[in-house]
């Protein structure tokens, strides 16, 4: 089995309605313990918004942070979970009940594999 990142980008400004939001939770959780269920999770998380982050920085020794996330677009990384699927075709197939759970676009990125020592 190979692992896999889904990752969920979110659109800042676009914010559903507290029933939305409820709805959305609650077909997240639905999708959690479908993953569980089937052996596929590994885990998973939700983000505060990006306005929250720092980014770190190393130049010449020094270490620099920034408030703020580190690309200036309106699309952030909103959450994520790390699954673990057969193939690529089983890892999208998990995204697309992802991206029907949450109601955002999740972007599916295979975990590199470690080298032969």
């Amino acid at each position: 089995m190979k692992e896999y990142l889904l990752a969920v980008h979110i659109v800042e400004g676009e914010t559903p309605s507290p029933e939305e939001m409820e709805q959305a939770y609650n077909d997240v959780d639905a999708f959690n313990a479908e993953l569980k269920a089937k052996g596929a999770w590994v885990f998973a998380g939700g983000l505060h918004p990006a306005d929250t982050a720092t980014v770190v920085r190393v130049k010449v020794g020094e270490v620099l942070t920034t408030d703020g996330p580190f690309a200036e677009t309106k699309e952030q990384l909103g959450g994520f979970w790390i699954i673990t699927a057969t193939d690529l075709d089983a890892a999208l197939a998990w995204a697309a009940k992802g991206a029907a759970a949450c109601k955002w676009p999740v972007e599916v990125r295979p975990f590199q594999e470690d080298p032969e020592v």
